[in-house]
């Protein structure tokens, strides 16, 4: 608008005496004056583009033209770089289903998969023989009892010799015992649950024979888990005993601290590693084993670090980083560039070793766009970089 109103009021200034302007109407006349008006046009555009710069320089700063940026200030904070390592999660307590007699499984109870409760009956043997036997005896003892009860009373009246009552009482007895083992024999035919988790394998089937303390299938406790990783040699000083250590369950969405509670004691020389194993807590269920696990090693640590966002870094082609900062000078503020120098960077956070001292307004919204000098408006200013 400006450039407009300028040339017409410089055309109409420059219009010529007052009084009708003489129009040619030869070819030769329409030439010459078509000549004299581009040139008169030329010196006109000359003279606004001169106009147009003056007035900008004596313009006030708030009506040059300003980038919008969001700025921060760059705080000194401790930063910790952490490895992540893959691991998986394990079962500590694989604990075997056993008989302590022998016999065929009649009925099974449970199937891989299942949740077992500890004293839960889980399967029943076929111990007829032991039916038979309990019979046949306590047929000899009810004879026993007899002649027991015989020998005694000729005992009592004196009839009789001693070693006659002693034999029929001992026979008696031998048979209650006997009788009082096969009885307890019999309640081993009830196998239950030794301990509460989930049925991981099932060994042997209903209609199977099994002998005494074998594996009729195995339980997995679940409430004990625990997650291990092999570890890069390169870490080996990075881990000790005890230690708490950060687990993410990327399957869940969630994560825990354990403790380091064993370190393995040699170098798997087929790819460097060395065994990590934390105790985890699986109180709800919901962590199974074999579940991916990503375990968070501490390798480096440093106290009161310059520490900025990465994405705030730029880079010339040079090869050199830069970042911008907030300026100020008689016109405003203004983006200065700053080369700095960077360390260690975690999780978008990027230690910067030199070139900023801490303080500073850190531009960060806007900033790629910007070029050194440019004038700029904060829109907002926030307390301190990285406050994460």
């Amino acid at each position: 608008m400006i450039c407009l109103f300028t040339v017409c009021t410089l055309l109409v200034a420059c219009g010529g005496p007052a009084g009708k302007q003489v129009y040619p109407e030869d070819l030769a006349g329409k030439k010459a004056l078509l000549k004299e008006k581009r040139q008169e046009v030329k010196e006109l555009q000359d003279l606004v583009a001169q106009l147009e710069g003056e007035i900008e320089e004596l313009s006030p700063a708030t009506e040059k033209a300003r980038r919008l940026v969001t700025s921060t200030k760059v705080s000194r904070q401790d930063f910790s770089h952490f490895v992540e390592i893959q691991g998986s999660v394990q079962a500590d307590d694989l604990i075997a289903a056993t008989s302590e007699v022998g016999g065929r499984i009649i009925q099974l109870n449970v199937k891989e998969g299942q949740f077992v409760k500890k004293g839960q009956l889980v399967a029943k043997l076929d111990l007829e023989q032991l039916n038979k036997q309990i019979a046949e005896i306590e047929k000899s003892l009810e004879l026993a009892n007899t002649v027991y009860e015989r020998q005694k009373r000729l005992w009592d009246q004196n009839i009789g010799s001693e070693i006659q009552y002693l034999e029929a009482k001992n026979g008696k007895e031998r048979l209650e015992k006997s009788l009082e083992t096969l009885r307890f024999q019999l309640e081993k035919a009830n196998v239950y649950s030794p301990a509460s988790g989930i049925v991981e394998m099932v060994i042997t089937q209903s209609g199977e024979i099994t002998a005494p303390g074998a594996p009729i299938f195995q339980i997995l406790n679940t409430s004990q888990l625990k997650v291990v990783a092999s570890v890069p040699e390169t870490y080996l000083t990075a881990v000790n005993m005890g230690e708490r250590i950060t687990i993410k369950f990327p399957a869940l969405a969630t994560e825990q601290t354990a403790k380091v509670n064993l370190i393995g004691r040699q170098i798997d020389p087929a790819n460097r590693t060395f065994a990590v194993e934390a105790a985890i807590n699986n109180a709800n269920g919901v962590i199974k084993p074999n579940l991916l696990a990503i375990v968070l090693i501490k390798d480096y640590a440093a106290d009161n670090e310059v520490v900025v966002p990465i994405e705030t870094v730029q880079q010339e082609v040079s090869g050199k980083d830069y970042v911008y900062i907030k300026g100020s000078d008689q016109d405003g503020d203004f983006a200065k560039k700053v080369y700095v120098d960077m360390g260690r960077s975690y999780q978008g956070n990027v230690v910067i070793k030199n070139g900023l001292e801490g303080g500073e307004e850190l531009i960060l919204e806007g900033a790629r766009g910007l070029v050194e000098n440019d004038l700029i408006r904060v829109q907002n200013i926030q307390k301190e970089a990285n406050n994460g």
